[in-house]
């Protein structure tokens, strides 16, 4: 909307303050000297952006984000209550809550101790003497969390989802994926470098001198590039049909026979039942590498996975380091996050229903759920609508759609019961037992559903967490507590602010189920083909209208997004957008039109929610970790990317062709 049309609105609008509570958009956070049909993102906050700088601690930065980091702050307010008081009856939400924040809190205990919490550990990784005690010491650390060189899994069968079984999964490298130990690239070449710089480092921390942690670093390079070369990459990873890989107990032992998978089941107790390998080639390097490379590889690879878990609850020299790799050199933050948000996060990620029951009962009243449940219902009627009136798709295939979309289950806010975390031991002794100790928990708690039917009652995320997501597998769409929260959802706010925020992140998530991953699954959450085979190809041209226009999107010159790999979160944006719309102009349906606010027609500020909501600014460095290997485009693309392909946008702002938020018609993107 060009600057004049926004004086025009004015003087026609209704003011915010004249209603009272009710929320409209952020007008003071537009850049008016933006304009919105050439540069949406820029137009729709950049205001704030501009008086709003990143954080030192952060690597990106909005509402949205400051709202998750507030959530923090919240988290905390709970924690350090609960910690004030040291009379919670043992093995209480209370008492595992309060003394694991306590602990990690303590930082004066921490620098005390050094490296010495972890002597135990490191002596035993020294004290293998055979393949035997290789295996299980491999075991040993699986139990604690710590995934080195694999991690076993419990999820749905991809074949029959109403089970559970188990999941044999690549893991253990230090850097964020293959590429990094493969590629050719300077910025490649030069996170090897600071790799084998920082590994080194910690060894020499931990102990060891300068010569022998330089030697143990490369020993360490060395080892895991050689699991990188037999591992799948990002865009690899994303297709559901190559990790699927049924086999059973005895098949799994006939593809890495060197390891006793008999002995490790036992310990873990788990079944010996079907289960699945994720990488079968990984597998088999696995297996090259545990009958093969020599102890003193496997010693110093398993002391640094030790040594890298443990990192941020050691004294402050290793906490240092971890965050001049991790954080300054990967992210570009340039200062490390305050204790209590360090600590803060860790008791949500290990303990969060423990206290996400506290979370819920300030921050998550019933009314809140009860108008995202209204949403919710919109949104979904308005893809079954969208679906109906498909002229690509023949009928066979859409009724398989309408199946799929009539099986989905939305969960809202927090699970119906909450983990009671029972037998796990937590202390204000130890950050690091106390570390081990919840992971063990969660790990062996995980391990029990091998086998089982599928439980259907869990989450994939604690009720605080500030995110959402899709589970094919179930056909579930999830948003905890910690998301509905402003900006992406206020009770107090107009139905058009509320659906193009939150709104489009629902109709997004329910897009994944039809997203180039989610449409292989059908409507029971089984990896089966329902589609004819014309619309299958249909269906795939019209993602690669999306791969295509996000390949031509630059963070930096010669630095493009992979289309392949944000493919199925663009979808997501694209139908999301669309659908909430959709479904906001039903909400509205006996109703009447919203009101115009602070010169904003119902309409537009719709798109300006969802330009302001996703609005980050975004530091290089993580853009370009997030090129490499995040499935969700840089923010900037994530507004201007499906809003150029939707007419309806184009409209509310008038918009012409050859407008860069235009995009011409043999280029418009659109697949659902």
């Amino acid at each position: 909307m060009a600057r004049s049309s926004v004086a025009l609105f004015a003087l026609l609008a209704v003011s915010t303050a004249s209603l009272g509570a009710v929320h409209g958009i952020q007008p003071d956070d537009i850049d008016r000297n933006a304009k919105p049909c050439e540069d949406f993102f820029a137009y729709a906050n950049g205001a704030w952006r501009q008086k709003n700088p990143i954080p030192d601690y952060m690597d990106r930065w909005s509402r949205r984000w400051q709202s998750g980091e507030l959530n923090k702050e919240r988290v905390r307010d709970i924690l350090a209550e609960l910690s004030a008081r040291k009379d919670w009856p043992q093995g209480s939400a209370g008492q595992l809550a309060g003394d694991f924040y306590a602990a990690c809190m303590d930082e004066s205990a921490a620098n005390a101790r050094g490296v010495e919490p972890l002597r135990a550990w490191l002596a035993q990784i020294d004290a293998i003497t055979d393949r035997a005690g290789l295996q299980r010491e491999i075991a040993r650390l699986n139990d604690a969390g710590i995934a080195a060189p694999f991690a076993i899994l419990a999820a749905e069968d991809p074949r029959e989802p109403t089970r559970t079984i188990a999941h044999i999964n690549a893991d253990g490298l230090g850097l964020p994926d293959r590429d990094y130990y493969l590629k050719p690239e300077p910025r490649f070449v030069e996170a090897r470098t600071r790799y084998l710089t920082h590994v080194a480092k910690v060894f020499e921390l931990a102990g060891a001198p300068a010569a022998d942690a330089a030697r143990d670093a490369q020993t360490v390079f060395e080892f895991e590039k050689r699991l990188a070369q037999a591992s799948l990459d990002n865009v690899q990873l994303r297709d559901p049909r190559r990790q699927d890989n049924p086999t059973t107990f005895a098949g799994l032992s006939k593809l890495a026979p060197g390891f006793d998978w008999g002995a490790y089941f036992e310990h873990a107790g788990l079944p010996r039942v079907a289960l699945n390998v994720a990488e079968p080639a990984f597998l088999r390097q696995f297996d090259k590498e545990v009958t093969g490379a020599p102890l003193a590889q496997w010693k110093a690879y398993l002391r640094w996975h030790v040594l890298n878990t443990a990192a941020d609850t050691l004294s402050q020299p290793f906490v240092d380091e971890n965050f001049a790799f991790n954080g300054q050199f990967l992210t570009g933050a340039t200062q490390i996050k305050p204790r209590w948000k360090r600590c803060a996060e860790l008791a949500d990620a290990q303990l969060g229903d423990a206290l996400g029951q506290k979370y819920v009962e300030k921050y998550f009243p019933p009314q809140a759920k009860a108008r995202m449940q209204e949403m919710v219902k919109n949104i979904l009627a308005a893809m079954d609508d969208t679906i109906g009136e498909l002229d690509w798709m023949d009928a066979q295939t859409k009724r398989k759609a309408l199946e799929k979309r009539s099986t989905f289950v939305a969960k809202l806010g927090y699970p119906d019961k909450f983990k009671d975390y029972a037998g796990v031991e937590v202390s204000r002794a130890s950050a690091w037992n106390n570390l081990v100790a919840t992971s063990r928990w969660n790990v062996a708690d995980e391990r029990r559903l091998v086998g089982k039917p599928t439980d259907r009652g869990r989450w994939g995320m604690t009720p605080p967490t500030s995110n959402a997501y899709y589970n094919p597998l179930q056909n579930e769409i999830v948003f905890p507590a910690g998301i509905l929260q402003p900006p992406a959802f206020d009770v107090d706010a107009t139905d058009a602010v509320n659906y193009g925020a939150i709104g489009v992140v629902i109709g997004h998530e329910i897009s994944h189920g039809f997203d180039d991953q989610g449409a292989q699954f059908d409507a029971q959450g089984r990896l089966k083909n329902w589609w004819t085979p014309a619309d299958g190809k249909q269906f795939a041209a019209k993602g690669q209208c999306v791969v295509d226009q996000f390949e031509g999107y630059f963070i930096e010159p010669g630095l493009h997004h992979n289309g392949k790999l944000v493919l199925g979160e663009s979808i997501g944006d694209l139908a999301g957008a669309k659908i909430a719309y959709r479904a906001y102009l039903k909400s509205r349906e006996g109703k009447g039109p919203e009101p115009t606010l602070d010169g904003f027609t119902p309409e537009q500020q719709f798109f300006i929610a969802w330009g302001q909501f996703r609005g980050d600014e975004t530091r290089l460095e993580t853009q370009r970790t997030m090129i490499q290997g995040d499935p969700h485009p840089v923010a900037k693309y994530r507004v201007n990317g499906p809003l150029s392909n939707l007419p309806v946008f184009q409209q509310t702002f008038q918009c012409k062709a050859g407008d860069a938020m235009v995009r011409a018609q043999a280029l418009r993107c659109e697949v659902w």
